[in-house]
């Protein structure tokens, strides 16, 4: 079992930057698939980014493509997605996921960190 903490989240003003971490702890954390998932006020959660086991291949909802990366830096046991060029749309909580398995495309993920809030607000 691996257990997830986000931080980072915020207040940023549209069109600014912010940097989410996620920190795993628990088993080893190269041998999980990471992603990243949202839900906004009044909607489902839905899928952000992921990143393969090794950080070489990632794969992102087509909304976020130019604007966010996710990498992961397996030494550290942690995962991050950099968000720029943030719109008033991008607000929501944010939740860091991890799974078994090699697939980054599949969406069901078998651990969860508890989000952490971003608000995209002049």
């Amino acid at each position: 079992q691996v257990q997830l903490v986000e931080s980072g989240g915020g207040l940023v003003q549209p069109g600014g930057s912010l940097r989410l971490s996620c920190a795993a702890s628990g088993r080893t954390f190269s041998s999980y698939v990471m992603g990243w998932f949202r839900q906004a006020p009044g909607k489902e959660r839905e899928f952000v980014a992921a990143i393969s086991r090794n950080g070489v291949n990632t794969n992102y909802v087509d909304f976020v493509k130019g604007r966010f990366t996710i990498s992961r830096d397996n030494a550290k046991n942690t995962v991050y997605l950099q968000m720029n060029s943030l719109k008033p749309e991008d607000t929501a909580v944010y939740y860091c996921a991890a799974k078994n398995g090699i697939s980054i495309v599949t969406p069901r993920y078998d651990y969860w960190g508890q989000g952490t809030q971003v608000t995209v607000s002049s």
